[in-house]
């Protein structure tokens, strides 16, 4: 099918719910060689995977060793999709045959452009460099320093910081899928696919979402974040924070980040991330509070013929 060929000792099938922690084990593998650290947890795909509008039959392949997952590669929908290795299976053409492999579905798919985000300078980024591919955007994972804290900022009246109800929900989609769509080159997710990250995410609880309402009662601010543990270390990780564009310049994303970072730590995280990206323009906002780069990806993608 393709010009580079599998090693005939490995197998493929499309991904299941039940590789969830085989793959966020081969992802977080990848990542503690290329970052010394992994980012990865397993909650993270089964939210992506339990989505609606999800279909792994159809858009992912598994590579196996016998019953070991050892690659993967996944259509996202739209210009988006996420592949991975385990070092050890590298340099025998295996990410060069999951490129071709996604780049044939998303033609099918009709898809003129398709890309991911890889560590910069890691075996990921040299394979897509040497496949042509050419970066779109940088985005930069920041930490905030163990033991390291973000000045509190008192929100002006009428603004109240507090955890998001279920009343709230769809105007928490609401204003973070405005605020992202600002700048993400992206279709509007559903409500559905989008509870399916957040209040649908597996081991979600009440302080993971945070909201600060304004005049009227109406949520116009939102903070997504959760803890998780990797070497015996416990961090939190924004993984959504949107204020409604009449509502910036008050405070209120600062106000976010100290909720939700303190809720982290109450719960025993010792540091503190997020990500963000030069589409949004908010690096210098976050290193103003004291956050720093610890990784820098990415965005390669190749224009498809």
């Amino acid at each position: 099918m393709f010009a580079v060929a599998l090693p005939p000792d490995l197998d493929t099938r499309p991904l299941t719910l039940a590789d969830a922690a085989a793959v966020a084990e081969l992802v977080a593998e990848q990542e503690r060689h290329d970052l010394g650290r992994a980012e990865i947890d397993e909650a993270d795909l089964l939210a992506d995977w339990q989505r609606p509008s999800a279909d792994l039959e159809s858009s992912s392949v598994a590579v196996l060793d016998g019953d070991r997952v050892v690659a993967y590669v996944e259509h996202l929908g739209e210009e988006r999709y996420d592949a991975a290795v385990l070092p050890s299976y590298r340099g025998r053409g295996i990410g060069t045959w999951l490129a071709h492999w996604v780049q044939e579905l998303a033609r099918r798919r009709g898809v003129a452009v398709l890309g991911m985000p890889v560590p910069e300078g890691s075996a990921g980024d040299r394979l897509l460099i040497a496949l042509g591919y050419h970066v779109r955007w940088t985005s930069w994972m920041l930490r905030l320093p163990d033991g390291a804290r973000i000045d509190e900022r008192p929100l002006p009246a009428p603004y109240t910081l507090r955890p998001a109800r279920p009343d709230d929900h769809e105007q928490v989609w609401t204003v973070t899928e405005d605020a992202f769509l600002e700048w993400s080159e992206r279709g509007r997710a559903t409500l559905a696919d989008f509870g399916a990250q957040v209040w649908g995410r597996p081991g979600f609880e009440p302080w993971h979402l945070q909201v600060v309402t304004g005049p009227g009662g109406r949520v116009v601010g939102v903070s997504n974040a959760w803890n998780s543990t990797d070497g015996g270390r416990t961090e939190t990780y924004v993984s959504r924070l949107a204020v409604a564009r009449e509502h910036r310049g008050r405070g209120l994303a600062q106000a976010l980040l100290v909720a939700s970072f303190g809720a982290g730590r109450a719960r025993g995280a010792t540091s503190s991330s997020l990500s963000t990206d030069s589409r949004t323009g908010a690096l210098s906002l976050y290193e103003k509070v004291g956050m720093r780069p610890a990784s820098t990806w990415v965005h390669r993608a190749v224009t498809l013929s």
